[in-house]
This record gives structure tokens, sequence and C-alpha cells, in this order.
């Protein structure tokens, strides 16, 4: 059972095995504990939140921002003391499961013991200056418990160091396409007289070189075209060959070709990493193979026969951690085959059903005994009715849309509602009884069966209940509907949720539209197998916003007297950061540099923060905010679209996806990012190693044995014995595919497992697997 377990979730089985660690190890793996371990990493990383500097403000303006609530000393604290002894637990967990010798030889553990003594250490100097210590480094060293919690998350950082090279490559061609284009720029701009505004808005834009490279980087993004280049193609049209040149090779091709090189290797790079996971899958498998099937073998005449019997394997696939809906559909397939063992072949493709999807069969219609409700069930329950359901929803999104047109330049104050009141009741009660009419026929068990009606029903719940407690309050809609304010929501607030509402629920036509419903089912699916790369971006986020909070908190500061502010404005340049009112972009708390940060990626107007940071904290700022735009907008946004690449074009390629399982006719669903990689990563390493089989196949025995004995030495084999003969086996094959090594005729079955995707076993120790 473990075995099976393991393959499930790509685990390792390099751990003990006797029967407490065991049993240690699957509490470890329970849900329960996988789901502590994760609130305590969501609880350590939310504290940023509410530590000091709190962000428990409604804004993050510095001239509207009241003072916020500071926890008093101790209390975060101790939330943090215990997280990180959950975290220690953790620690101590998997270093007894896998061993002292792993424990050494795993960086990541290692740094993980590393993080928790630094954390320890900088809390108890926390508490023994009250709270008041200048810097907190363990706050920069929370992310990594995210990390360290997620195989996927090690693979992608793994990825992006090896793409590394390559990147710096394409790096430093764009820092020399950005520095020769400068100094042309100074020589061509900087110079003559100055008798006009726009020879000084000029000479701004390339002063010196610090502004130059600036502005040339900026315009790298796009950001302030055609801001920089307007002054100069002003004085002279020739001036704007200059910077289209700069932007047609850095922008549309430099960028460009970064984006094809890191979809490149870092799709190569994944698909290296990936192995490892698909291999432990595999090995998972072959391993409860064998175990299953010796012990089948253990009484019967034929001890050399390879097979698992069903009825062994189901009451292993009762035990096993895995969702209903594919337990059920493996175990169906297992008792298809009746009392007949299950070869290796046949082994592995049932555990190939995880990679389906199962599409539940919907509960049966109620059955109505008078003709009359037959029909009125068979009209209800057609497909036509819902595309009534979805012109109905149309029409109310329009009346929507033409009264919001007609009401624009309208105070709230002074709108009549009463026609749109008058509409919007007609289209509740019309969803309420196509809610009712839809349960009739199909059933109240078969409705919640749909995900879409049961999206449907519950909108229409809520926009019922909001309409009746608009007429309870505000009595019928009339002409001239313009009531007193009642209770909390005035009739306007009211009427705008209860708009909203309408235009959410029009949403429904998703499913009903083919081309849409596809397009979308591969967008919840890339999201789904996309949270590994989520999480580097938090990760990457939260280093940024800690590092800016300790950099630039209270830099910017609110201008004296709120009263002036428009003539403050006024005075200001045009498209400062004064000007422009970006005063809630600051890193005061850690919810405000979040969002400056995401501000920043975006790179619109960026080079306004850019300019605002270097007046207020010196030109030293700008190595933080270009560092960012570096990881965020470059590697990150490409990284991003590399992955997204990969998931649409295995999406839409109908030659990759797997036949729904048996009973289905729907489209199937990839559950795992490993999945896209797992053809080509799988049919590299068996023909890697069926070329090494075949070859030391064709040897007679003797020959065999020396090189048997040549490749032990080499690392490639780890043979328990001489006199042992070979058999490779493909991990993705059974025995009875494999052709030994040694003479025909009967052999004994000694499974061997070799680096890069054999077994081996050692004929005294069935039970001792070792990779």
């Amino acid at each position: 059972m473990p075995h099976v377990t393991f393959c499930f979730q790509y685990r390792s089985i390099n751990h003990r095995v006797d029967a407490s660690s065991m049993w240690l190890y699957r509490q470890y793996y329970s849900n329960v504990c996988q789901r502590t371990l994760s609130f305590t990493i969501f609880l350590i990383l939310f504290l940023a939140f509410i530590e000091t500097p709190s962000s428990l403000t409604s804004t993050a303006d510095v001239r509207y921002r009241a003072a916020p609530w500071e926890p008093p000393c101790g209390l975060t604290e101790s939330v943090e003391v215990l997280c990180l002894l959950v975290f220690a637990a953790d620690l101590s967990v998997k270093g007894y499961l896998f061993g002292w010798a792993h424990f050494q030889k795993n960086l990541w553990l290692l740094g993980y013991l590393v993080v928790l003594v630094v954390s320890l250490v900088d809390w108890t100097v926390s508490l023994s200056l009250v709270c008041h210590e200048p810097l907190r480094v363990r706050r920069l060293l929370r992310p990594f418990f995210l990390l360290q919690n997620s195989s996927m998350m090690k693979k992608t950082l793994k990825c992006i160091h090896w793409s590394l090279p390559e990147m710096a490559s394409v790096g430093l061609l764009l820092a020399i396409h950005l520095c020769l284009f400068t100094m042309f720029g100074m020589l061509l701009f900087a110079g003559g007289k100055q008798d006009d505004g726009q020879d000084r808005e000029r000479r701004t834009y390339f002063q010196n070189l610090p502004e130059s490279l600036t502005s040339l980087l900026v315009l790298l993004t796009t950001a302030n075209n055609p801001d920089v280049m307007i002054p100069a193609y002003s004085k002279n049209r020739a001036y704007a060959i200059f910077f289209i040149v700069f932007t047609v090779i850095g922008s549309l091709f430099l960028m460009n070709l970064l984006t094809a090189i890191i979809y490149s290797q870092f799709r190569g790079y994944l698909m290296k990493s990936l192995q490892t996971s698909l291999f432990r899958r595999r090995l998972g498998t072959r391993a409860a193979f064998e175990v299953l099937s010796s012990t089948a073998g253990e009484g019967g005449a034929f001890p050399q026969a390879v097979g698992v019997k069903p009825q062994n394997l189901l009451q292993v696939l009762q035990k096993v951690q895995l969702d209903s809906s594919h337990k059920q559909a493996m175990m169906e397939k297992v008792r298809s085959y009746g009392s007949v063992p299950l070869s290796a072949d046949e082994f592995q493709k049932l555990f190939n059903e995880l990679d389906r999807s199962v599409v539940k069969e919907h509960p049966p219609r109620p059955e109505y005994q008078s003709p009359f409700l037959q029909s009125a069930q068979f009209v209800f329950g057609h497909y036509y009715f819902d595309y009534l359901g979805n012109l109905i929803a149309l029409a109310n999104l329009v009346s929507i849309c033409v009264f919001l047109v007609l009401d624009a330049d309208v105070l709230p104050v002074e709108r009549d509602d009463f026609v749109l009141g008058i509409l919007n009741c007609v289209f509740i009660v019309y969803y309420l009884l196509e809610m009712l009419l839809k349960v009739f026929a199909l059933g109240l068990r078969g409705y919640l069966s749909y995900p879409s009606n049961v999206f449907d029903g519950l909108l229409t719940i809520v926009l019922l209940v909001l309409e009746i407690s608009t007429l309870a309050v505000y009595r019928l809609p009339r002409p001239g509907w313009r009531p007193e304010m009642l209770g909390l929501l005035s009739l306007w607030d009211m009427t705008r949720m209860l708009n909203m509402l309408i235009v959410f629920r029009f949403l429904r036509i998703i499913p009903s539209m083919k081309p849409m419903a596809v397009v979308a089912s591969t967008v919840v699916g890339l999201v789904q197998n996309m949270r590994a790369f989520g999480g580097i971006l938090v990760v990457v986020y939260y280093e940024f916003a800690v590092i800016g909070i300790s950099l630039f908190r209270g830099v910017v500061v609110a201008p004296p007297g709120n009263s002036s502010l428009a003539s403050a404005n006024g005075s200001a340049p045009c498209g400062s950061f004064e000007q422009l009112e970006y005063w809630a972009n600051n890193f005061d708390d850690f919810a405000a540099a979040l969002v400056t940060l995401w501000n920043l990626m975006v790179v619109n107007n960026w080079q306004v923060l850019l300019d605002a940071y270097r007046r207020y904290s010196g030109p030293w700022s700008k190595i933080y905010f270009v560092l960012w735009w570096l990881v965020s907008s470059v590697i990150w946004v490409n990284l991003f679209l590399a992955l997204i690449l990969e998931n649409f074009l295995h999406k839409w390629d109908p030659q990759s996806h797997l036949q729904p399982l048996a009973g289905t006719a729907e489209a199937t669903y990839q559950m795992t990012v490993e999945l896209p990689f797992s053809p080509v990563i799988w049919l590299w390493s068996c023909a890697t190693w069926e070329k090494l089989r075949a070859g030391i196949g064709r040897l007679p025995l003797p020959a065999t044995g020396v090189i048997s004995f040549v490749l032990s030495c080499l690392g490639i084999f780890k043979a328990p014995s001489f006199r042992v003969r070979w058999i490779l086996l493909d991990v993705n094959r059974g025995p009875e595919e494999t052709a030994p090594i040694s003479s025909p005729g009967s052999f004994e079955m000694v499974p061997l497992l070799v680096r890069k995707g054999i077994f081996w076993r050692s004929p005294g120790r069935m039970n001792s697997w070792r990779g």
C-alpha cells in the first residue's frame, strides 16, 4: 500500500520502511497534517500584514491615512514562535523518516535547519529588545517555508537557475544595445543652445549619463513613448529615426528573442527536472507491483509467475489516500479482470487512469405518470430551454446598459429608477420560475449535479433576497421613485448591487457556447497547473516588499496642508509623482508595498515612481527598481508566458489528450503540470536504456558478466552479486516484454534497479529496494 500511495503524489520511496516508520509516514502525509502545515505557512506569511508597520488602515494614501493599530509587543511573536515550533516538528519528522545520510545530502533540508535556527535566534533578539530592533532578518527568510514544502517550486527554481546563463547572454546584448544608444543619444541631443522650452525638455532626458541611461531603459519598456521622443522630434523630424531604430532593435527584436530563448531553455530544463518526478511515480508503481506480485506467489506452485491478484489490489486500493472518483474508477477496472492476475503492463496501465478525468453520471430524472407532466418535463429539461434563459439574461444585460448610458450624466440622487426597477422585478421573477421548472424537470439532485445550475441558482436566490429587501424597505417602484435613504444602504446602492449580480449572472452563457467553454476550461486548467509558479511569484513579491519597507518606509511624506493641494499640484511638473497624485504608491506598510510592486511590474508610468524615489531617497534607489523590473517583468513574465504556451499547445493538440475513463465521451483534463512533458521525457528515458539493454542482450553470458562487472565499477549498475543473472526492466514495461540477458529458458525473477530507470532487488532481501 505505501508504494501505491507514493506513486500517486510523485513521492520518493527512499525512506524507512519498518512498521512504526510507515505508520508515521502515513500520518505525516495525511490530510490533517498536511493541511495543518499549509495553514501554518499561510499564517506566518500573513503576519507581515499585522506586524509593525501594520497594514490595518482603510487607505494607503499618505495624505488621508490615519494612524494604524499596532499590535503590542509579544502578540505576533507568540503566533510566530508557535509556527516555528510546527516547522521544527516537521523537520524532525522528515529527518527521522529519511535518515541522517539523506539529510546530509539534501540541501533543502539543511537550509530548512539553518532558516529555523536563524529565525529562532532573531525572534529571541526581538523579545530582548522589546520589539524595537531596526531589522527583522526572519521576515526575509519566511518565504523559504513555502518553497521547501512544494517539490514543484523547487524544480522551478532549479530550472530558473539552469536557465540563467542563456538569459544573461541576451541580457548582456541588451546592456550593450542600451549603452551604445545612450552614448549616441547624448551626442545627438545634449548639445545645442537652450533657447526655448523644447530644448530644455530635450536636455532633461539626456542631461547626463545616468539620466540618459534611465530614459532609454524606460523607453525599452515603451512606458515613456512617445514622451521622450517628442521634444527632439518637434525640433527635427530626422531625430525620430534614432528612437524608432532603438525601439525596433530593443523592444521588438531583443526582448522577443529573450522570450523565445527563455521558453526554449526553460522548457528543456523543466523536462529534465520533471523526469525525476515521473521516475518516482513509475518507481512507486513498479515497487508496488513487485511487492504485491511476490506476496501473491509465495504460496503458489509456480513462484516464478509474475502477477498481482485483483483481490489483493482491491484491498490495497481501499486503504490508499485518493479521491473517491478515481478510486472508484480504478476499483471497477480491477474488478473487470475477475480472478486473472494483472501483469506488469496491465498494472501500469491501471495507474494511468489517474491522469484521466472522471465524468460523473447525472442522477436519473424523476418519472411522472401524467402525460402532461411528461411533456412539461421534456420541454423544460431540453437544452433549448437553456438557450431561452440565455436570451432573457442577455435582454436583462442590455436593459442595464441602456439605462447606464442614458443616466451617465445624471446624479444618483436625481435618477428615476422606476422603469429599471420594474424590469429587474420581472427578470428576477423569470429567473426564479426558470430555476423551479428546471428542478421540476431534472429533480433536485439532478439540478445540483450541474455546476452551471448551482451557479445560476445561487445567484438567483441572492437576487431574490436582495429584491425582496429592496421592496420591503423602499416599497414598490413608482414614477419619480427617489426615496430617502433608509437602513444601511440607499436605494441607489441596492440597485447597483442588484445590477452587478445580474451582470455577473450573465457568465452562465459560457457552458452553452462550446468554443468559449473549451477556452474557459483550458484557462481553469492553466490556473490549477500553475500554482507552483504562482507560489514563486508570491515569494518574489514577499522578498521585495520586505526589502522595500526596510529601504523606503517613510520616504514619501504628505505635502503640508491638504487645503493647498490644488495649488501644489498646479505648480508641480506635468506628469510628476505629485501632479499625478501617486501618494498611495509607497512602502510604508506591507500591503501598500505589494500594490506598488504590482504597479511597477505592469511598467505603465513606472518612470514616475523611479524619478520620485530618486528625488526622495537618492539615486541609489534606481538599483532596487531596475532589479525588480528585471526579476518581475523580464524573467518572471517570460517564464509565465513560456508555461502558458506549453500548456495551451498541449491542450489544443488532439494527439496529446488521454482518452477519458470508460463510459465517458468528454475531452479529458490533465491533472498535473508533469503530464504535458511526460511523453517526451519518458520516450527519451526508455529509448536510452532500451539501447543499453539491447546492446548487452545480444552478448553471450560470459560477456554479460564482464559488462555487468564494468558497469558496476562505473556506478551505472548496483549489483548485489556478480552471479545474479541480470534482467533489465523498463519501468514502463512488464518483465514478460523484456528479454533476459542470460541464456534462454526458465530464469529466476531478479528485478534490478539502476540509475535512470531500471530496478534491482537483492535476491536475499525481497523487501529491500534501492535506487
